[in-house]
């Protein structure tokens, strides 16, 4: 794997080089000053929460521990890394530039966080500055010029041939661990216990996740974002929605799977009207897609399934219509992904800035804009049966066209989501999910 990114690096270098020219050309710039970040501290404590480091850091090279350290960019000029490694015997240092990349920079390697600016642009130069609050440096501080950010995040959307590589990594990393947690989840295992194998086979830290996992066992996977792991299984493990990724040299990936016992049969039919209907929309993933089409179209799927298995018994247009589809699939189709979970990006209408609006009556979706070549975004399809919202839904007139006892009965198994990450192709999807699952079959 070490050869083939070596081998992707250097083009992925020289357009960020390109797009980070054209950045600084519009904000009348000389220079982009990237910080890798501080850790911020816990309220009136000395304990810091776990670093994250600034994904315009990461985006240069795969360096994601190395908090106070900069990248300084001058067009035509190789890029700068200052790099912190402190004298500390309380935390572990981080350790020397190494590896493939390290001969794209000049690397100054600093012991104080002040020595850093002897070697930055002095406060004289026009330089852009991007990172938190948090970051500022004696003169050197971040102003995140709204006209570079644009630029960059609007770019950002359009993965090289380095990034996807680094993404597929990151689908085989979480593949791995999921499939030890079906296995836990088959043997009765605790939503504590299930993490913990997920974790074991991942090989990484909560910390290090791109996200906090869901691991909602029964009624739980009714909560979208379950995250209290109960130590105790329940007396029966019906059903598991596991929404889980990992991390690669700080590239995510984002898995939901849904998993029925052997005892649920008329939930995995569920499961699987929503898995087929699943991969359909990944199969539209294709150059020229609207995504927010795509979301409004996932709802008719979705409300045609809920039909035909006997939950509601208005049309699919009528339930679309009312908002009878968004009780029971109440989150938006996905999002972007990359350097983030939630890419930056997703409502821009060009890369000057600018925001498409959502669909009206869709005020959770996170992507809106045209889909194209080189995009990665989530396709999670979900049913659910969320006690406040159907509350809702009894209330209100369409109440007459919904099969209660039905509804009621499949409350024991929370919910429904299937996701994959999806690379848009010139002629047809990749999907990296599914190919890492079948290559760990």
């Amino acid at each position: 794997m070490t050869d083939l990114l070596a081998k992707l690096y250097p083009d992925h270098l020289a357009t960020l080089k390109q797009r980070s020219d054209a950045a600084l050309a519009k904000a009348d710039c000389d220079h982009l000053v990237v910080a890798a970040g501080q850790p911020r501290l816990q309220f009136l404590d000395d304990r810091p929460y776990p670093f994250a480091v600034n994904p315009h850091f990461k985006h240069w090279l795969p360096v994601t521990r190395a908090p106070g350290s900069w990248i300084v960019y001058t067009p035509g000029q190789k890029p700068r890394l200052v790099y912190l490694q402190p004298r500390d015997y309380w935390h572990v240092v981080p350790d020397a530039p190494a590896g493939y990349w390290v001969e794209h920079f000049d690397i100054a390697i600093i012991r104080k966080p002040e020595e850093a600016l002897a070697l930055l642009p002095t406060a004289r130069e026009r330089s852009a500055v991007i990172g938190e609050d948090n970051a500022a440096l004696g003169n050197m501080l971040p102003n995140n010029p709204p006209e570079v950010l644009n630029h960059l995040h609007w770019h950002r959307a359009y993965k090289t041939d380095y990034e996807l590589a680094m993404m597929r990594v990151a689908s085989r990393l979480g593949v791995r661990a999921h499939r030890a947690a079906e296995r836990a989840f088959r043997a009765g295992a605790s939503e504590y216990d299930i993490n913990t194998a997920y974790l074991n086979a991942v090989h990484e830290t909560e910390n290090e996740l791109p996200y906090t996992n869901i691991i909602a066992l029964n009624q739980h996977g009714a909560v979208l974002h379950y995250m209290d792991l109960n130590r105790a299984p329940p007396a029966h493990s019906n059903s598991f929605v596991i929404d889980a990724g990992a991390n690669f040299h700080g590239y995510a990936s984002d898995i939901t799977r849904t998993h029925a016992s052997k005892q649920a049969g008329e939930f995995q039919d569920l499961i699987d009207a929503v898995d087929a209907a699943q991969q359909g929309f990944v199969e539209k993933v294709q150059k020229g897609t609207n995504y927010a089409d795509l979301h409004v179209h996932a709802h008719h799927v979705l409300a045609c399934i809920l039909r035909e298995q006997g939950f509601i018994r208005m049309s699919a247009e009528a339930a679309v219509a009312s908002g009878v589809s968004g009780v029971f699939f109440p989150h938006g189709l996905g999002h972007p992904i990359g350097l983030q979970v939630h890419d930056v990006g997703g409502f821009q209408k060009d890369e000057s800035g600018g925001t498409i609006a959502r669909p009206p009556g869709h005020p959770h979706l996170r992507m809106t804009r045209t889909l194209e070549p080189r995009m990665v975004v989530t396709i999670e399809p979900g049913l659910y049966f969320i006690d406040m919202l159907l509350a809702e839904l009894k209330a209100r007139p369409e109440a007459k066209d919904i099969a209660w006892d039905k509804v009621d009965h499949f409350r024991q198994y929370g919910g429904i989501r299937i996701e994959d990450d999806v690379a848009c192709g010139e002629t047809a999807p990749e999907n990296l999910t599914r190919d890492a699952f079948a290559a760990a079959a």
